[in-house]
């Protein structure tokens, strides 16, 4: 079954045909050896939104893109089993989901290090609206100098097979940049506005994962189970369906 139908589209970055030559030692190997903390990749500002979309506009608005308040502070939060990484973003019900997110990418995807990840931002300069989550601490950006805005299709399917599994897990409420009408494909949002009760439900069934041992994250599931694979399909067609309505209600 295919995980993803546009695996493949086409791309102003080209790391796929840098690596297609290495195919012999395998795609895999290749990423963990050039993986860790990401020393080989630009590391982005602290603390920062990366804006790395051709055009930038400042937001002057008192909520960000996904109804949030902007606020001039948020809490920092240790991303637990990335060596004292932390990240900035509300706390409560968003840290608990947002976290949940990046321990899975640092166990699953790629390890994370202190200059991968950037959250909440006092920085109005942005390039697609989405950005201005980081704005209220409800975003955060994973290696942004590795997938910058406006580039798609340069997460390997394994590595996207695991991303659609957490959205999933999720019940759709993040969102993925890299199903934005302007692709970003380090970016990951809440998707519901406050005091939606879906937000509460979720984040405390992740931290009954938490307190069970065998279960939450760092113990990876096979996002390749059946269940798991069509659960995540169903949960990216319909965000997709419902980010193409709010865009033709705009």
């Amino acid at each position: 079954m295919n995980q993803h139908r546009n695996d493949e589209p086409p791309t102003s970055l080209h790391r796929r045909r840098v690596v297609a030559g290495f195919a012999a030692i395998g795609g895999a190997a290749l990423w963990s050896a050039t993986g860790g903390t990401g020393a080989a990749v630009a590391a982005p500002t602290a603390g920062r939104a990366v804006t790395t979309a051709p055009s930038a506009t400042r937001w002057s608005g008192k909520h960000s893109a996904n109804g949030w308040p902007v606020v001039e502070r948020a809490p920092e939060h240790v991303v637990e089993g990335a060596g004292g990484t932390r990240v900035s973003c509300l706390g409560g019900d968003i840290a608990t989901v947002l976290l949940h997110l990046v321990r899975r990418y640092h166990y699953e995807v790629r390890a994370i290090g202190p200059r991968d990840i950037t959250g909440h931002t006092t920085e109005r300069v942005i390039g697609p609206p989405y950005e201005s989550n980081h704005l209220s601490g409800t975003a955060v950006t994973l290696f942004p100098a590795l997938y910058p805005a406006g580039a798609k299709g340069n997460v390997f399917p394994q590595d996207l097979a695991t991303l659609r599994d957490v959205l999933a897990e999720l019940d759709g409420v993040v969102a993925w940049g890299g199903d934005q009408e302007h692709a970003k494909e380090s970016h990951f949002q809440i998707d519901v506005a406050p005091g939606d009760r879906k937000l509460a439900e979720v984040a405390a069934r992740v931290r009954a994962w938490g307190a069970r041992p065998g279960a939450g994250a760092g113990v990876p599931p096979d996002v390749f189970a059946t269940g798991r694979r069509t659960r995540a399909r169903d949960v990216r067609d319909h965000q997709n369906r419902q980010a193409r309505q709010n865009r033709r209600s705009r």
